[in-house]
């Protein structure tokens, strides 16, 4: 059976696909919370705040890693970047290991050990 033709082909599309989709949207997020916090955005606002306060759980991991740099009112986030760097990598760890249970023939089994040697 060749692995376009197995059962798990569909649900591993459809795992890869929902990781790519949560990270696509987790980034953007992250994304706007750092353009917001480089423009000096009032937290106050309604947008301003959903964003820190959804973004928070995702962040608050790194928040200590490096000082933040405000410059009159601005803050370069480099922690927001070190997160959204961070989550890209464990996504493509878990759509790497989802590929890994994939079905294979026994000659593309062997095709791909030979390319590891």
């Amino acid at each position: 059976m060749d692995s376009y033709n197995s059962p798990t082909t569909k649900s591993l599309l459809k795992g890869t696909q929902i990781v790519w989709y949560i990270l696509s949207l987790l980034e953007v997020l992250l994304a706007f919370r750092f353009v917001l916090k480089l423009t000096g955005a009032n937290p106050e606002a309604g947008f301003s705040s959903f964003i820190y306060s959804i973004t928070w759980p995702f962040a608050t991991p790194f928040l200590a890693v490096f000082p933040r740099t405000v410059v009159q009112g601005s803050i370069f986030e480099w922690t927001t970047l070190l997160a959204m760097l961070v989550y890209w990598m464990i996504a493509i760890a878990i759509v790497r290991l989802f590929l890994m249970s994939k079905t294979v023939s026994t000659p593309e089994a062997a095709a791909k050990l030979e390319k590891q040697e």
